[in-house]
């Protein structure tokens, strides 16, 4: 037996990992919720009312029957049917494109450290902003959000792909197509005033905010102001096995052999630190390139060249944000693609991205299939070659028993209470749409 081995059952190796272990989550780490806004906020999140067809609410992509996302490698929103890996594409309202990057994990978005959003980070707080936040959409379209939690809510309504819908079918989209986001007649205005006519979301609103006396007061950022609070309050995770072993109790076996690992040796604490096993950085990681890529509606390609997008700078080619793994093991399939579907050969990949890369199963892919070109990335050498070269890191050599047991770590992430949340699903909306 390696003396390695001897520390870890001596107990002894988590001690020596102590010094890179993240202090214990406590309340100070979050904003107060106003728990009035939090209920309204999840009727809200619930309700397909938002969406240009009012068949899709964000639940439809971020629902706790799997752990805040959907299930599936990319989603399909509007122009689906069902939910999580049994939706389908509505023959009657066929989508012009899946959704280009996976459903991410809504857990502990309430903490104040998450101050970047989206894979590629293209939303985030800016303090050299008049808003205090950056958008690609310009400082002046985020007056009036509260966080950028609740700032992030402005591009799901606004997507074809994922909430509004074609311009052919409905004045949500329609109004996005001629650019008409903001004031009367906006996008926003016209979700807006289909809230407001709702006599209990009026009655609600006015009761929440002070600044609202009259339906008519009710603005698209009210609206994304209760749904943050709401998302807020419902996953804030901090009561997993992990966290118990911050606070005294601890992790024993192959899950304490993983953290020692995790914050050792195999050097994920490198990106995954702090208190939510996130940098909130950008790291080329070699993830492979599926789907319909993140391109602009003229581009002609399947690429998806992450942060690069956002600032323009080679060094950011192929480089995503890095995220959260709290309730990881439950929130697959993992990477900004949902290129993986099996934890273990996750963690092994990205132990190896490079060599991953070459040898990739594209069997696992979670989803219906409705177009051709899905794999054009990874069937170019070239493109792959690209993405291979854009790795920022060496392998790590890990045994499988090390892997199996980082893998029982990750598992010791997972937060039942949070996954089930706080408030839950409602029976019923105020606009009587179906819940998801």
């Amino acid at each position: 037996m390696t003396r390695f081995w001897v520390f870890v059952a001596c107990g002894w190796a988590a001690a020596a990992a102590a010094e890179d272990l993240p202090p214990a989550v406590t309340d100070d780490l979050y904003a107060p919720v106003d728990l009035d806004e939090a209920e309204l906020g999840q009727l809200l999140f619930y309700d397909a009312i938002l969406s240009g067809n009012r068949t899709v609410s964000c639940a439809t992509c971020h629902h706790p029957t799997h752990a805040t996302a959907d299930g599936v490698s990319l989603s399909i929103g509007d122009g689906g049917i069902g939910l999580g890996p049994d939706r389908r594409v509505d023959p009657a309202n066929v989508p012009e494109e899946r959704i280009p990057r996976n459903a991410p994990a809504l857990f502990n978005l309430g903490a104040s450290e998450f101050v970047v959003m989206f894979h590629d980070g293209r939303l985030e707080a800016d303090v050299t902003q008049p808003s205090g936040i950056r958008t690609p959409m310009g400082g002046d379209m985020a007056e009036g959000f509260a966080s950028v939690l609740s700032a992030q809510t402005m591009f799901p309504v606004l997507s074809r792909d994922e909430m509004a819908g074609s311009f052919r079918e409905n004045d949500v989209a329609l109004a996005v197509r001629q650019g008409r986001i903001t004031g009367e007649d906006g996008a926003w205005d016209i979700l807006s005033r289909r809230v407001a006519a709702v006599p209990e979301y009026a009655a609600r609103f006015e009761a929440v905010y002070p600044h609202i006396e009259a339906p008519d007061d009710i603005a698209f950022t009210d609206i994304s102001n209760a749904i943050a609070v709401f998302m807020a309050w419902e996953w804030r995770s901090d009561t997993s096995p992990f966290d118990a072993h911050l606070r005294g109790q601890p992790l024993t076996g192959d899950a304490l052999a993983g953290l020692t690992l995790f914050y050792g040796d195999a050097g994920c604490v490198a990106c995954h630190a702090g208190p939510f096993q996130t940098d909130h950085q950008f790291h080329a990681m070699g993830v492979p390139q599926i789907g319909p890529g993140k391109s602009a509606t003229f581009e002609d390609h399947h690429r998806d060249e992450g942060r690069f997008r956002v600032t323009g700078d080679a060094g950011d080619l192929y480089a995503f944000r890095t995220p959260s793994l709290r309730n990881v093991a439950r929130t697959g399939p993992w990477g900004h693609a949902g290129a993986h579907t099996d934890l273990t050969g996750f963690v092994r990949d990205h132990l190896d991205p490079v060599t991953a890369l070459s040898r990739y199963d594209r069997s696992q892919v979670v989803w219906p299939a409705f177009d051709a070109v899905d794999f054009a990335v990874m069937d170019d050498p070239s493109q792959v070659a690209a993405i291979a070269a854009a790795v920022e890191v060496g392998p790590v050599t890990l045994s499988d028993a090390q892997i199996d047991q980082i893998v029982a770590f990750l598992h010791a992430l997972t937060d039942e209470a949070a996954i089930e949340g706080r408030l839950g699903v409602p029976e019923a909306v105020p606009s009587g749409l179906p819940v998801p």
